[in-house]
């Protein structure tokens, strides 16, 4: 599955999703009750975000807002965090990406949706200057 095929999975919520990343929150990412800290969960997003729209942008792209995010559920030390992300707009230099992130908690193995947002992002040349996103 890649950034440009998207598939629809049977626990995403979104209409057409893709598998952007997957890691395992760590004891480091945790406040003293063992809670991932939400600027951790938001900066796995942003890589997903930004690797989907990379692929669409065919280059570079930058973040340049987070115009909605919603924290669903708490993430604990342990929990595999997998991020799905879907382009929902695609304009002359930018792409906004919705993005779900999911845990398979390791006590239980349920998958519970904690996190979503939408982000955007601006495609860039080699001087950080935007530049058009090319058609498909």
């Amino acid at each position: 599955m890649t950034a440009t095929e998207p598939t629809k999975l049977p626990h995403c919520g979104m209409a057409y999703c893709d598998l952007a990343i997957r890691t395992i929150a760590m004891p480091a990412d945790a406040n003293p009750f063992g809670h991932i800290f939400g600027g951790w969960l938001m900066s796995q997003m942003d890589l997903a975000g930004g690797t989907t729209a990379s692929f669409r942008a065919k280059g570079r792209c930058a973040t340049v807002a987070v115009e909605a995010m919603k924290f669903h559920k708490p993430v604990f030390i342990g929990d595999e965090v997998t991020c799905y992300t879907e382009i929902v707009r695609v304009g002359r230099t930018s792409i906004t990406v919705r993005i779900e992130a999911w845990v398979r908690r390791k006590v239980g193995g349920t998958s519970d949706r904690v996190t979503e947002g939408l982000f955007s992002f601006v495609a860039v040349d080699d001087s950080g200057q935007p530049r058009p996103v090319p058609s498909e």
